[in-house]
């Protein structure tokens, strides 16, 4: 019973790797974060007072999310 769920679990973790090598390898996901890069770094560039800002405000949200007060 085991051996079969080891055998079930590693089929299944095979084909979410190979799902996952697709969507890596896919062109226009490669494209499309390209181009959200460039808009980003475009955004940065334009407003850099504005982004180190928002920067420190997520940073700052983030460590009160995953601190605790115990």
């Amino acid at each position: 019973m085991n051996e079969e769920i080891i055998q079930n679990l590693n089929e299944r973790l095979d084909r979410a790797i190979d799902r996952g090598r697709e969507i890596l390898d896919d062109e226009d996901l490669q494209v499309r974060l390209e181009e959200l890069q460039e808009r980003a770094e475009t955004v940065v560039r334009r407003n850099p007072i504005k982004s180190v800002v928002a920067g420190l405000a997520v940073g700052f949200i983030i460590a009160k999310i995953f601190t605790s007060d115990d």
